[in-house]
């Protein structure tokens, strides 16, 4: 079955970033594909019962949405195998691609959160980002990884693979970053170039040298990788770079200054960090809020939402934290010097919380009970076991950061089972020609 071509009517998108059609009554999941086409498409992946995925190599009846894609190496015109991953929706107009994404949210909302909410997905401001292409969704990232194969070849992987594609060109990249980097250059010995455009300075290059596997660092250690989709082709040998890279850059928001290391977390858009910030500054109610209980601001990274809060509430608000990378914490109490009241803390947010629990007398309960926590967990979501423990702490307010829409709905319904109802969710698209979207929702009892 597998390399099977299958002419298929579209219905609907995925999450994940694939479409949804049938074949004899089995779900097919189609790359390549927008709702109501119809396309021929090879099959990839025949392993389970339920359902199959399959690329699309023809479009026999296009949508009025679907556009030249803005990768001319992703383009259906080429074979799937040699198209590079992390622009699935570059071939949507980009009205459609947040129509859509936004169609994912409210369905992951709806099916496993148990509440009907249909937020749109709004783009960036074009204020907050210069040199970004709204109507075509390019020229936004700031930070760009790419893979050096056993050749020396160099470029972005394979879409759902782990093999180099060479290419000519990097749309989603800023134009500094895509006047900087080495494609077609031969690079022996490098694992991985990664090109970095701080907001202060000027776009650097930094090759890695080629090693094992890297481990994953922090609990924010995958956050900016959303850009691969999953399937079943089989990963090919590639080298990989160690990531350890501690020159410190500087990023400035909304006229603040941050710390941060270069090879570590950081929004990618350029205007994601602004929009965030604003985003957990209107979400915060401000009737609930209470400057002097214990706040928390939980996977806080190097504290770029503690900072929105305090400068939203002044210098004295009370505000912890917590982040399990050191160095991140590290940059956190730096770029947090001037609140008296913030403090930051190098933890587990698990461990940190259930530590709360166990420990916290009756001043500090009450204290914690009438603070607000933002959390901005990973990509997996926050979880059970935090947010029981967030919820016998009991905060007044929970402000939420999601870079998944399942996970969230997730957290939403546990959430949910202990009385937290979601009580307004804002959506960005802070990834243009992917189907990756943030999401900032408010709590509350």
């Amino acid at each position: 079955m597998l390399g099977t071509l299958l002419d298929l009517q579209v219905d609907r998108i995925a999450h994940g970033g694939v479409a949804v059609a049938r074949h004899d009554g089995r779900v097919v999941f189609v790359a390549d594909a927008i709702p109501g086409e119809r396309v021929r498409a090879r099959v990839t992946d025949a392993s389970k019962d339920r359902f199959w995925r399959a690329d699309t190599v023809e479009v026999l009846d296009a949508s009025p949405d679907r556009r030249e894609h803005v990768w001319a190496e992703a383009s259906v015109d080429r074979d799937p195998a040699e198209r590079p991953g992390g622009a699935e929706f570059g071939h949507i107009r980009i009205e459609r691609q947040r129509a859509l994404k936004g169609e994912v949210l409210a369905d992951a909302l709806s099916r496993m959160g148990g509440v009907e909410l249909a937020p749109e997905v709004r783009a960036v401001d074009a204020e907050l980002a210069p040199g970004v292409d709204g109507e075509l969704g390019t020229g936004w990232r700031t930070r760009v990884r790419l893979h050096v194969d056993e050749e020396g070849r160099v470029g972005p992987y394979a879409a759902r693979s782990r093999r180099v594609i060479p290419v000519a060109s990097l749309p989603l990249a800023a134009a500094e970053l895509a006047a900087l980097a080495p494609l077609g250059a031969p690079m022996p010995g490098a694992g991985a170039i990664d090109l970095v455009l701080p907001s202060t300075g000027e776009a650097q290059l930094v090759t890695h040298e080629a090693a094992a596997e890297p481990a994953q660092r922090g609990e924010r250690g995958q956050r900016d990788r959303r850009g691969r989709r999953g399937g079943a082709r089989r990963p090919q040998p590639a080298r990989q770079a160690a990531p350890v890279d501690t020159v410190v850059v500087e990023e400035l928001v909304a006229g603040r200054r941050f710390q941060v290391d270069r090879g570590g977390f950081w929004q990618v858009h350029r205007g994601a960090a602004a929009t965030l910030s604003g985003a957990v500054q209107r979400a915060i109610d401000v009737e609930r809020f209470d400057p002097r209980a214990a706040n928390l601001d939980l996977y806080g990274g190097v504290g770029l939402l503690a900072a929105a809060v305090g400068d939203r509430f002044g210098g004295a608000t009370r505000i912890t934290t917590v982040e399990a990378e050191p160095r991140a914490t590290m940059h956190a109490g730096e770029n947090l010097a001037e609140w008296v009241g913030a403090q930051a803390v190098t933890a587990r947010v698990d461990r940190y919380l259930a530590e709360l629990v166990a420990t916290a007398g009756g001043a500090e309960r009450a204290s914690l009970a009438g603070g607000t926590v933002v959390l901005d967990p990973p990509r997996a979501g926050a979880g059970r076991e935090v947010v029981d423990r967030l919820a016998e702490l009991g905060p007044a307010q929970i402000v939420y950061v999601a870079c998944d829409p399942v996970a969230l709905a997730r957290d939403v319904a546990l959430f949910r089972a202990h009385g937290y109802e979601p009580e307004q969710v804002e959506a960005f698209d802070l990834f243009p020609n992917t189907h990756h979207l943030e999401a900032v929702a408010r709590l509350a009892r």
